[in-house]
């Protein structure tokens, strides 16, 4: 459906008769030069009818180049068919713990072992492209929490932006998982209640930061927001040494008892992951979080045409000015060469 953005620019339609019928009106000044047969030479000019449908062309050139700067004024608009919007869905904050011990190799895929961070992002990202009608987005932290990407619905930016993060782009050194949750709860306290979820990822305890995490789970709870805390890690690893093999737990620092804390006081869970089976199985559970309805939104997609009147519009000018140009005259024009009179003239000129 063709739109007009401005349809008051076409008021302006009558401006050139307006500003014709007042000069036409205004008195004019007696000519300091009486010619009394000017009104027959008006006459002949007029009787030619090459001139006159000269001047009728310009006319019509000049009132069709007006007609399309108002037209193109007025901002025309094509509206498309109406697009609906997912009515149902969720506002739904990821945390990711990027510090440097996600980088410990406890996780085993293929008979091989792999970084904590590394699965964090292939289950991740098969978990953000499911989530076809929420609203996601990303928050990295480590020493400190960084929102990564807002909440959105373009996913493929989000899973993007997971997949690029690497470890040692915020400094490594500590885990703020206070600072994580209170940023998530900035950016979720203004969205629909019911649909604030969190999901925090880490495999630490939280020594860094401004809040607690016990203080941010409270202010979580304030604000309806549900959190969901996943601890990742093995809790087992065999390490082979000089003396021999040994068993080591390098989830021996994950701070299980706040998790549980933070997320049962929100009405959320709190999972444990030690292997890639038990991170996949978390996050097609929570696959299954209850949707809210939403109101139904739809949207029109817009293409602008307003360029198309105006380019017309100069196209039809420089034809105008072009047909104005004597281009015969100026083709047919001869040089001038001086005569042999001219040429001695100039000479006995020259030699006075």
């Amino acid at each position: 459906m063709l739109e007009f953005t401005w349809p008051l620019a076409f008021l302006a339609l009558p401006l050139p008769w307006l500003v014709y019928k007042l000069v036409a009106r205004a008195p004019r000044q007696d000519a300091s030069l009486f010619v009394p047969f000017f009104e027959n030479l008006t006459r002949l000019q007029s009787d030619n009818e090459n001139l006159a449908s000269s001047r009728l062309l310009n006319l019509i050139c000049c009132v069709l180049i007006w007609l399309l700067v108002v037209l193109a004024a007025s901002r025309p608009q094509w509206l498309g068919d109406p697009v609906e919007l997912p009515s149902t869905g969720r506002d739904l904050m990821l945390a990711v713990d990027i510090s440097g011990s996600m980088e410990a190799q406890d996780m085993v895929v293929g008979n091989r072992q792999v970084s904590r961070i590394d699965v964090v992002k292939a289950v991740v990202s098969d978990f953000v492209e499911r989530r076809e009608g929420d609203r996601l987005g990303l928050i990295l932290f480590a020493a400190h929490a960084y929102i990564q990407a807002p909440l959105t619905f373009d996913r493929d930016t989000v899973g993007t932006l997971l997949e690029e993060s690497e470890i040692g782009i915020i400094e490594e050194s500590a885990t703020a998982i206070g600072d994580a949750i209170g940023l998530s709860v900035k950016h979720l306290r203004n969205r629909p209640e019911n649909s604030r979820v969190l999901v925090l990822l880490t495999d630490g305890v939280n020594n860094a930061g401004s809040v607690s995490p016990v203080q941010a789970g409270q202010l979580a709870e304030t604000e309806n927001i549900k959190i969901y805390t996943i601890g990742i890690g093995a809790d087992q690893v065999v390490q082979r040494t000089f003396f021999g093999s040994r068993s080591v737990n390098p989830s021996a620092e994950l701070d299980e008892e706040t998790l549980t804390l933070i997320a049962e006081s929100t009405g959320g869970r709190y999972f444990r992951a030690r292997d890639v089976n038990d991170l996949v199985d978390i996050y097609e559970e929570l696959d299954r979080l209850e949707t809210i309805e939403q109101d139904e939104q739809t949207y029109r997609p817009t293409k602008i045409l307003f360029f198309w009147p105006l380019g017309a519009a100069l196209l039809i000018s420089f034809f105008l000015a072009a047909a104005s140009i004597p281009w015969a005259s100026l083709l047919n024009r001869q040089p001038q060469v001086p005569d042999d009179a001219d040429i001695e003239g100039a000479g006995v000129r020259s030699n006075a």
